[in-house]
């Protein structure tokens, strides 16, 4: 019988171990953001944020977890200097007033062991909002370069900029945005 209770204790510590959530680590190397703007109904913009920070915490097993994204947003490219540098002022990001946009998970939805969609908050020029990043690709496995459990997904939503307070050019330069977020997670232990 003690046996048994020690051998029943062991297992359900070891299913606890298992069930813990695991903290990755965003790969700068391999996670951005881009956005995606009509001009004037003419053509689609495109700019890439290139620095980003963040973790993504996850238990599979109970398929809860938070994902917190930090973008510089003084990172912004779009292959045009002077563009560039338009849109890091204050008609637009305000990149010296706001160095950063964050995304803060609230939830996590999935359908089996597939992230469907993550509900939480974006700050953007000191604006929070309610966003929900529906994830389009959602891969886990073994990273084959580091042998480290690892987590990829495609995210994106459709924001109103002028509900942050980026009212320039509305509606010649459209107020609806399309955000894209690529993301790479590590496991950080």
């Amino acid at each position: 019988m003690k046996k048994l209770l020690i051998a029943t204790a062991l297992s359900a510590l070891a299913a606890s171990a298992i069930a813990a959530p695991v903290t990755y680590a965003i790969d700068p190397t391999h996670t951005y953001a881009t956005y995606e703007v009509s001009h004037m109904g003419f053509s689609t913009q495109r700019g890439t944020f290139a620095k980003t920070d963040g973790k993504v915490v996850l238990d599979a097993k109970t398929r809860k977890g938070e994902v917190d994204i930090t973008i510089d947003s003084s990172s912004l490219q779009t292959l045009n200097a002077k563009r560039d540098e338009h849109l890091k002022g204050p008609d637009f990001f305000n990149a010296e007033k706001f160095p950063s946009i964050t995304f803060k998970s609230t939830s996590l939805q999935f359908s089996g062991d597939k992230l469907t969609a993550v509900k939480g908050n974006l700050t953007l020029l000191g604006v929070t909002k309610p966003v929900t990043l529906k994830v389009t690709r959602f891969h886990h496995g073994k990273h084959p370069m580091i042998g480290k459990d690892t987590y990829g997904a495609d995210a994106e939503t459709v924001i109103k900029r002028s509900e942050f307070g980026m009212k320039t050019y509305v509606p010649a330069i459209s107020d609806d945005v399309k955000l894209v977020v690529s993301i790479e997670a590590i496991d950080a232990q």
